[in-house]
């Protein structure tokens, strides 16, 4: 074994030791996860291919950890090209690890937050090699404080303003824009979901107009990259310089860097017409187009199941219910989360629950509390144990007055789960027809009918049971192409991309529904959210 082996094992033995002091919780709040020794190799050596032979190499990393890449790096090239090596690493705990694991060698570590390290002066300075597996710190852990700050930032170096729902990735990619000359290489192991979400249209708006995007390779989400993170992931090479009206950018998916599955060139052109790019692979859902351009958009208004703030303290069993003397006339029936729910169809008792094995409910009150501590003491002592663990503080509850008040929405009988895996013939979304009066939690998409529909389904009870069928007919490539899809195979689909699903087939197999589309479109009628909307 050689010298250089003998540091990448004494650097594993260091990564497993500092990452076992921190909960699984903790981690996933700060983003650390650590680049597997192979795929950390893999990228350096695909670097080498890209890099002009007996180049120099100013190398960065900017989120260094315990040195996965700059490890990789001194195992892959002879250490007369490397002229300097940077590192940034904010935790002190794996810096200080770090610096004493590669204390021999000419690696400058700094103990700092990148974001906000100080630029090198001269372009002959700055590196022409950055390469880095950034903390994937989801929005919501950002402060709103810092959200401004890096957006700030961001639009300083390149023009470009995140949207407030970029993680914390999004936001080192763009800033290290400012680090790197021209001509400088880049290599960015980071999430697949910017190639398809919201929020990853300003990083594709950079790749396609600030940089020379080379390559985007997509792993096999069934073949997760980090033990520890459920993610899909990819990495994106790009060059610091202009791409030529002819450039065409390499789209890989599937297997290793070096030996992907699927191989495809795309012109920038085909890449700026296209929303999500996940798409430009074979592999993966094609979303089927539209005969007729009738989308579930022209027959349901959709939207995510209710956010109650705290779902242990809110849905409460019928046993718990009891114990704590809930008066029944503040508890809604809901629907348990989809891994709960065995069946596809919620029949419905005679007063409207669910006939299920597991009888849930929701807690909802509207009045003060002075009048529930006068009136129903025992609801007000379940409430007083919220507060004392402090559900009344989070942040929905917060901003809801009463705190203990929910959201008022409607019963539909369609229901949609969010998220589900592939499974041999087992479609990762199911549709559920619900004949009682629960209500669903944010597990589930409601479709609620259009006017037109709604009235039509109260005319027609037979149209009900026709729809709910043909809902699940729906061409699964058409729900995962509109989607999106994490690390183990997981999708999930949003509303607006459910939306956007194509209803041609429920269409054509329920004629009645094509005339009465044709005769209420274009009048804009939209759901109105009432109670009382359907009683089936």
């Amino acid at each position: 074994m050689t010298a250089i082996e003998l540091l990448e094992y004494s650097r594993l033995e260091i990564q497993n030791r500092l990452d076992a002091l921190k909960s699984q919780a903790e981690r996933n709040k700060l983003g650390q996860f650590a680049t597997p020794t192979g795929l950390a190799k893999d990228i350096i050596e695909y670097a080498r291919d890209l890099l002009p032979e007996n180049s120099k190499i100013r190398f960065l990393d900017p989120a260094f950890g315990t040195g996965s890449f700059y490890s990789a790096l001194l195992r892959t090239f002879q250490s007369s090209r490397i002229e300097s090596a940077t590192g940034y690493e904010i935790d002190a705990q794996y810096a200080n690890e770090a610096i004493e694991l590669w204390n021999k060698s000419l690696l400058k570590l700094n103990i700092n937050d990148f974001t906000r390290a100080v630029l090198p002066e001269k372009d002959e300075a700055k590196p022409n090699l950055v390469i880095c597996n950034p903390p994937y710190v989801r929005h919501h852990h950002l402060s709103s404080h810092d959200k401004i700050r890096l957006q700030a930032l961001t639009r300083m170096v390149t023009g470009i303003k995140l949207n407030g729902l970029s993680g914390y990735y999004c936001y080192f990619l763009l800033l290290s824009h400012a680090w790197m000359p021209e001509n400088g290489l880049a290599g960015w192991l980071i999430p697949s979901e910017f190639m398809d979400v919201n929020y990853g249209r300003e990083i594709k708006e950079y790749l396609l107009n600030k940089v020379k995007l080379i390559r985007i390779h997509r792993f096999d989400p069934n073949d997760v990259q980090f033990d520890d993170a459920l993610v899909s992931s990819a990495v994106v090479w790009f060059e610091k310089a202009r791409p030529g009206e002819a450039h065409e950018i390499e789209f890989t998916y599937g297997g290793t860097l070096r030996n992907p599955n699927v191989y495809k060139k795309v012109t920038v052109d085909e890449l700026r017409s296209v929303h999500k790019w996940t798409r430009l692979v074979l592999d993966v859902g094609e979303a089927v187009p539209d005969k007729k351009n009738i989308k579930l958009s022209n027959l349901f208004d959709i939207k995510r199941g209710i956010a109650t703030g705290s779902n242990e303290f809110f849905i409460l069993d019928s046993n718990k219910a009891k114990e704590y003397e809930i008066p029944d006339e503040f508890l809604i029936p809901i629907l348990p989360s989809p891994r709960f729910l065995s069946v596809d169809r919620v029949q419905a008792d005679h007063i409207g629950n669910p006939i299920l094995d597991q009888k849930l409910f929701l807690l909802s009150c509207d009045l003060p509390e002075h009048e529930i501590r006068e009136k129903y003491p025992t609801l007000w002592h379940y409430l007083e144990s919220g507060k004392e663990k402090g559900i009344n503080n989070r942040y929905l509850c917060n901003h809801r007055s009463p705190w203990y008040t929910q959201e008022k929405r409607p019963v539909s009988p369609f229901i949609c789960t969010y998220m589900g895996r592939h499974l041999d013939k087992r479609k990762p979304f199911r549709f559920i027809l619900n004949h009682s009066k629960a209500i669903v939690a944010n597990s589930y998409l409601v479709l609620y009918p259009k006017d037109f529909l709604r009235d039509a389904i109260k005319k027609d009870g037979t149209l009900l049971k026709k729809i709910w069928v043909e809902l699940n007919n729906v061409n699964a490539d058409s729900m995962i192409g509109n989607g999106r899809v994490y690390g183990g195979g997981l999708h999930k689909i949003e509303p607006k991309e459910l939306a956007n699903v194509s209803a041609d087939g429920i269409i054509e197999a329920i004629p009645e529904l094509e005339a009465l589309y044709k005769e209420h479109h274009g009048e804009g009628k939209n759901l109105q959210l009432q109670l009382d909307c359907f009683s089936f």
